[in-house]
């Protein structure tokens, strides 16, 4: 008895230092709540994708109709499958913002906090393409093959991963069996990076919009910081039920209507908007081992980040040329997701080569332009 009010007590202190009595800067901003934001898109997504499961079966076959089914028969089925769709934009949506975010205030100086960061977004990614595959449609079936495929170019290995990914010599049973397998678990694997990404963040702080010490000009994360969060959680909760409800196919490509057909190519193979950008470097390059390259290269570079910061200053807040650098780079990230959507013809090949070099330099120029700056106030 004595050890389980012991336990108790030892957590309830945890649970108190964590949310309660934890110091954080007085001047964070609106832009701080997107990490609260991802927590809850988490548990979102990972509620309602154990009641999907529940009703699933992995083969290339039945999968489509047995998701068809699902949304037909199951008691609020369709609102389910509806939520962990439009779910995974928004944690999408949520999780660009709050990388955009670190960028913009270096909160990425921050090594371990920014790191495990990072590879939570990998692994986000990893887990939304799989679970795109699952439903069996002419889109993510086409979708599937041309992304594995892509292993192929690996040298020497190439083709061995590419059928060992397929479980055989093309997308079938076996590749959906294996990508439910891992869709399965590897929101768990996110949940524990997620407590140990909250770990670090609070043995070194939070940062703040001025990027300056905050030592001095601290509050206790409840009740003010707490109830900015909530009203983010309410206004956020709100928005995305409006979309379940009254246009829950907002973000639904016309294929995923059409069950898989190996026999029949779509016109424009695409994947989910929040893969486009990334669809659009792969593109641009016209070697295809080169594009699977910059396809890796475009989410891997941020792990350099906190080695290529050389500025005297935190925020970029104090930087007027990267301000603009920043904001190039935003515009940048948008109109390669809009590439990512057009045909592979010109002009857009052309564009989307441009935009992919200016992706890229902006992670070159950027600290060169810090350190310039820093010389010339000097």
């Amino acid at each position: 008895m004595t050890k389980s009010i012991t336990s108790m007590n030892s957590l309830m202190k945890i649970f108190t230092s964590t949310f309660i009595k934890l110091p954080a800067p007085t001047n964070i901003s609106t832009l701080w709540n997107f990490g609260s934001l991802l927590s809850l898109c988490l548990v979102v997504q990972i509620v309602s994708g154990l009641f999907l499961a529940s009703t699933y079966s992995a083969s290339l076959e039945t999968s489509f109709t047995l998701v068809t089914q699902t949304m037909e028969t199951m008691d609020k089925g369709w609102l389910i499958r509806s939520i962990h769709a439009n779910g995974a934009s928004l944690f999408f949506a949520c999780l660009y913002i709050h990388v955009g975010r670190g960028l913009y205030y270096s909160s990425f100086m921050m090594t371990h906090v920014w790191n495990a960061g990072t590879t939570m977004l990998l692994l986000v990614m990893a887990t939304a393409f799989m679970g795109y595959v699952l439903p069996s449609n002419q889109m993510s079936f086409w979708g599937a093959s041309v992304i594995t495929n892509l292993f192929s170019e690996v040298p020497y290995l190439g083709p061995t991963i590419v059928q060992f990914i397929w479980g055989g010599t093309s997308v079938d049973t076996p590749t959906i069996m294996r990508f439910f397998t891992f869709h399965f678990f590897l929101p768990f694997i996110t949940l524990a990076l997620v407590i140990i990404h909250i770990t670090f963040l609070h043995q070194t702080g939070s940062n703040n919009p001025l990027g300056l010490s905050s030592a001095t000009s601290k509050i206790k994360f409840n009740s003010f910081l707490s109830f900015k969060d909530l009203f983010g959680v309410a206004l956020t909760t709100l928005g995305f039920l409006y979309i379940n409800f009254y246009s829950p196919l907002l973000l639904s490509d016309h294929e995923n209507f059409n069950p898989a057909d190996p026999s029949v190519t779509p016109n424009h193979i695409q994947p989910e908007w929040y893969f486009l950008f990334a669809y659009a470097i792969l593109r641009s390059i016209p070697n295809k081992l080169g594009g699977v390259i910059a396809l890796l290269l475009s989410v891997v570079i941020l792990y350099t980040l906190p080695f290529t910061h050389v500025s005297k200053m935190k925020s970029t807040y104090f930087y007027p040329i990267n301000m603009v650098l920043f904001w190039t780079f935003i515009v940048t990230v948008i109109l390669l997701t809009w590439i990512g959507a057009r045909p592979v013809e010109e002009p857009y090949i052309l564009t989307g080569q441009i935009l992919t070099l200016l992706y890229f330099s902006y992670f070159m120029s950027a600290p060169l332009m810090t350190k310039m700056w820093d010389i010339s106030i000097s």
